[in-house]
């Protein structure tokens, strides 16, 4: 992989002007808000409406029937306004890093990302090329790594063969098996150490962490079943699970991942075991 690779750019670039919209809009908004707060302009429902959020912590926009709507502009969120409006600041930390040297980070916050399709797609694109593979037969396989932070990435200061490192995600339903667990069940794939498997969630804990996740690109193989949501592998020992947006699910659906377990595939479907790119908190 070389971190100057196009679709990667393209990614990034995209990002910048989502988010650059949406903060000009808000700017707007605010500015309109203040002068009619403070007589020069007549307040109209839009800012009123912009008020109301304001006062009860919701970002604008949540009230589908809103006028003034920040969210339309953004990622789908189910955040009060204060901890969405932090997760802007990471966001937009994140991009202008990325932009000012567009060389690919080590390891990318995928849940920072306003489209993260988007840049799952670069992923194969980057790696159909390098390897002259139709880019209709590309998929995705998701491995659970050793490194325990994004920071292990960057330390490492290498990319992965045929993908890319991501962080940030949450699994709901389930947990994976923590360093003491997993000792003796390491196994490298494409020069990454990956180790552990689906357990039982721990008494009072819905989210837990995931470890950085190596995503590789790989190409469909023939006995793989293609579905809506992607292709089902049919392996026993990986559970092809949903990764979703935010706890809605539903729409929020972005790609399958598939990750390792000794126990029954039904097992986690029948617990609603997901992957989550955030917290309502």
């Amino acid at each position: 992989m070389t971190e100057w690779d196009g679709p990667y750019v393209v990614v990034v670039l995209q990002e910048c002007t989502r988010l650059n919209t949406l903060i000009e809009y808000i700017k707007s908004t605010l500015e309109e808000l203040l002068k009619g707060l403070n007589g020069q302009l007549n307040m109209s429902q839009g800012m009123e409406e912009l008020s109301l959020c304001l006062s009860i912590n919701q970002v604008p926009g949540r009230n589908p029937f809103h006028i003034t709507s920040w969210e339309k502009l953004a990622w789908a969120s189910r955040k009060s306004l204060s901890s969405w409006f932090t997760d802007l600041i990471l966001r937009r930390n994140q991009i202008d890093t990325w932009q000012n040297s567009l060389i690919l980070p080590f390891s990318i916050w995928l849940p920072g990302l306003v489209n993260p399709t988007a840049f799952l797609t670069a992923v194969k694109q980057v790696t159909a090329r390098r390897n002259k593979l139709p880019l209709d037969n590309m998929s995705l396989d998701t491995y659970v790594t050793r490194m325990n932070k994004a920071q292990d990435a960057i330390s490492l200061a290498s990319y992965p063969e045929d993908g890319a490192f991501i962080h940030g995600l949450l699994i709901e339903g389930a947990r994976w098996t923590n360093d003491e667990e997993s000792a003796d069940d390491q196994y490298t794939i494409g020069g990454t150490v990956c180790a552990g498997h689906l357990m039982e969630s721990k008494l009072k804990q819905l989210l837990t962490p995931l470890p950085v996740i190596y995503v590789k690109a790989v190409s469909v193989q023939p006995h793989w079943s293609p579905e809506s949501v992607g292709y089902l592998r049919g392996d026993k020992s990986l559970y092809e699970c949903p990764v979703y947006v935010t706890s809605a699910r539903g729409p929020t659906f972005v790609f399958l991942s598939t990750l390792k377990t000794i126990n029954p595939v039904h097992r986690w479907i029948l617990a609603g075991v997901a992957l989550l790119m955030q917290s309502d908190d």
